[in-house]
């Protein structure tokens, strides 16, 4: 495989990844909007520089992206929400 493709592969993975990330987020204070603002100025960063071909600022751009929500969540200015699917099964099965 082709160092291309391979970059091209990781950029779409780990973008997925924290879209989904930012569709459960949760941002506390003015540094959490901060951090949030961060990170979604990197998604938007890495999607422009993989449209105009360049790969290797498009997958730094996305990996500064997700140490900014790891860092963001580490010192609690972000907190992910996740639906426990298990839970919502318990719900329906107890009706």
């Amino acid at each position: 495989m082709k160092t291309d493709d391979i970059l091209k592969e990781e950029i779409e993975k780990w973008s997925k990844k924290i879209g989904t990330e930012l569709e459960n987020i949760e941002s506390y204070g003015t540094k959490g909007r901060e951090f949030l603002d961060n990170i979604k100025a990197y998604v938007s960063d890495s999607a422009h520089f993989l449209q105009n071909g360049d790969l290797v600022r498009s997958f730094e751009a996305i990996i500064w992206a997700w140490a900014w929500l790891e860092i963001g969540k580490d010192l609690e200015f972000l907190k992910t929400e996740y639906v426990d699917i298990k839970q919502i099964r318990n719900i329906k099965t107890t009706r």
